[in-house]
């Protein structure tokens, strides 16, 4: 069976860092969906090259036919990949507006990781203050382990330790695989294993 996984990432320059983290993601997934005896169809979406479509729905309500598409291949996606840079501690403008130009619910029940990079390791808190309870309130379910990932973790220092970046990526690679093949994600979310304390409790008054 093939499954079908939606990338979204938000970097700005070409080439990016959060392009080359959901490429990693992405290729650490495809090997997590093989190793369960499945196959893997990624779609890319580069938000850089939708500024100007988020822009037009943002300011008239017009859903363009490039972001009709894109929203169209959400819907069908068995998960999601979220990869953002970091601005002023939080994700993207431009990260926060196409999650806003979705449908409200197409992401309820989606098996998700998040993802963030940035040039320091002091904005890695983004993850489970800022990323978490957005997807906690589209419904997403969002796996155990969050990836950030710092300038120097792609120079050298991403193999150090037990909890480097090539072992987070494998290890939400593994969750997103395994939530997507089974389609177990509600007892993930229960346990509060889905999140942060915060998205359990957030989840729960969103049943």
């Amino acid at each position: 069976m093939t499954r079908r996984v939606i990338v979204v990432t938000g970097g700005l320059s070409q080439p990016s860092s959060t392009r080359l983290l959901s490429d990693r993601i992405s290729g650490a997934l495809i090997a997590a969906i093989e190793a369960r005896g499945e196959s893997l169809d990624v779609d890319i979406v580069e938000l850089r090259d939708l500024a100007g479509d988020l822009a037009t729905m943002m300011s008239t309500q017009v859903v363009t036919p490039a972001l009709a598409d894109i929203r169209e291949r959400v819907s069908r996606a068995d998960g999601l990949i979220a990869v953002t840079p970091v601005f002023t501690a939080s994700y993207s403008g431009l990260f926060k507006m196409f999650f806003d130009a979705l449908d409200p619910d197409v992401l309820r029940g989606t098996p998700t990781i998040i993802a963030a990079t940035a040039g320091s390791a002091r904005h890695s808190l983004v993850l489970d203050h800022a990323m978490r309870p957005l997807f906690a309130f589209l419904g997403a379910v969002v796996v155990p382990t969050g990836i950030f990932a710092a300038t120097e973790d792609f120079g050298g220092g991403e193999n150090r330790g037990e909890d480097g970046l090539p072992r987070r990526i494998r290890r939400a690679a593994d969750e997103l695989a395994a939530m997507m093949v089974t389609g177990n994600t509600a007892s993930a979310v229960s346990e509060g294993r889905g999140g942060s304390a915060f998205e359990a409790l957030l989840q729960s008054h969103l049943k």
